[in-house]
């Protein structure tokens, strides 16, 4: 049985703040006036009013603004005229559902008679980790969020998701049977999968049943990349936006390998570099934005690292100047006894450049290069070799095959009991929704 503790450390990771909160820049718009410090609510019927109304219970705009307040706070994103739309729907949206899990979780407690919404003190200890994870003290976060006027609206929002994850983990948890079958299956296709090109991704989805239709989930989307490119965090825009399952870790979806996402992100992911974010991918509902964090071919292939000491020579050169430069390396490579003392030997050899070329698929190595890495063993030296640019030797310092690590039986049945547990409680709330009274103003 997995630990009730597991579930709340995820509460915490969805609203983990980042460094930008604390030059959160709000002033900057003339937009963002209605987004106020932390400030006794106005009485009623002055300068607020309902922003919704979900069975009976108001969300006021001041709850509206300060939401928002928050979400700019700590994802890092820079309000403008065309952004706004967005993240005051993005913050609505969040009320109403934390409203619905309140609103049941009284109810569960009115007819079970026990205690399941967070106590001020279980809000503090969240908050502590979260300071934790800033590298402050409870205090010095705490006083960062004030001044910041976010303090009260992460507090509730961290009450919420707390306690509904306790909640749908006791209630749920204890149901679920993750099978050996289940298991075995999963490692199966590990298997299966290992010699398909491998990507390190993490995402964000626009659900467009969410937001509204395809084409407010393509602008919101686009206004996204546009905010992460001016610096906004990944991670920070993915727990507040992303619709997935992944959003709570933010994005984070791990290794994933050709077949397991949709086809039209395979095909962006297969044009993208390690550290490269994408422009909006539109799917079948809705829209993703990924960010490939590493690639690997499957375990078929073969990684060496290498290093080399090479001699400049002209594409043009003499004979006689190919031939001088290939003596000068062939007596180096008599000095040399392998990887370790190669850039040191080379080193002392005046017009000799030497360096660690790092590691590369054999695949993608230039044909000379290719046909030494393949025949070398770990720690030999290539006799010299003839390129455009000189005269090389290369030493082969590792060779392995490229892939994925196999999962432990424990990992996959972790990730197993929380994909289920997630989806448990997604049709939760549908169900709450649906026979919710939700009227937006």
């Amino acid at each position: 049985m997995l630990s009730a503790r597991s579930v709340r450390g995820r509460a915490a990771c969805g609203v983990a703040l980042v460094a930008l909160l604390a030059s959160a820049a709000l002033s900057t718009s003339a937009k963002a006036q209605d987004v106020a410090p932390d400030r006794p609510a106005p009485a009623a019927g002055l300068s607020e009013y309902a922003a919704a109304v979900v069975n009976d219970e108001i969300i006021s705009t001041y709850d509206l603004a300060q939401r928002m307040r928050l979400l700019i706070a700590t994802t890092g994103v820079q309000p403008t005229e065309q952004n706004l739309p967005q993240i005051q729907q993005e913050a609505l949206i969040a009320l109403v559902d934390e409203a619905l899990q309140m609103q049941e979780l009284r109810r569960v407690e009115v007819e079970q008679k026990f205690s399941i919404i967070a106590s001020d003190g279980d809000v503090d200890e969240e908050l502590a980790e979260l300071a934790q994870g800033n590298n402050m003290t409870p205090e010095q976060f705490s006083s960062m969020l004030r001044s910041q006027g976010v303090l009260g609206s992460l507090r509730e929002q961290v009450r919420a998701q707390t306690s509904w994850q306790r909640w749908v983990q006791g209630r749920f948890g204890s149901r679920l049977r993750i099978g050996d079958d289940q298991v075995r299956a999963v490692l199966e296709q590990q298997q299966a999968q290992a010699s398909r090109t491998q990507y390190q991704m993490s995402e964000v989805f626009i659900d467009s049943v969410r937001v509204g239709g395809m084409d407010v989930a393509l602008r919101g989307a686009e206004q996204l990349v546009s905010q992460m490119q001016q610096g906004a965090p990944f991670q920070a825009v993915a727990r507040q936006f992303s619709a997935a399952p992944t959003a709570a870790a933010g994005g984070d979806a791990g290794w994933v390998s050709t077949g397991e996402v949709p086809t039209e992100v395979e095909q962006a992911l297969e044009q993208m570099r390690p550290g490269q974010l994408s422009r909006p991918i539109p799917v079948s509902d809705g829209v993703y934005i990924v960010y490939l964090r590493d690639k690997r071919s499957g375990a078929g292939a073969t990684v060496v690292n290498l290093k080399q000491a090479a001699v400049g020579v002209a594409a043009d050169a003499s004979a006689t100047q190919v031939e001088a430069a290939r003596s000068r390396l062939m007596a180096l490579r008599s000095r040399i006894t392998g990887c370790e003392d190669l850039e040191a030997v080379a080193g002392q050899e005046a017009g000799i450049v030497a360096g660690d070329l790092g590691e590369a698929e054999i695949g993608d190595l230039a044909p000379a290069f290719r046909a030494a890495a393949e025949t070398l063993e770990v720690g030999q030296l290539s006799e010299p070799i003839r390129t455009e640019a000189g005269m090389h030797i290369v030493a082969v310092c590792g060779k392995r095959s490229s892939g994925a690590a196999d999962l432990s039986p424990q990992l996959v049945e972790r990730r197993l009991f929380f994909d289920q547990l997630g989806l448990i409680a997604r049709r939760y709330m549908r169900d709450l929704r649906n026979a919710a009274t939700i009227e937006t103003r």
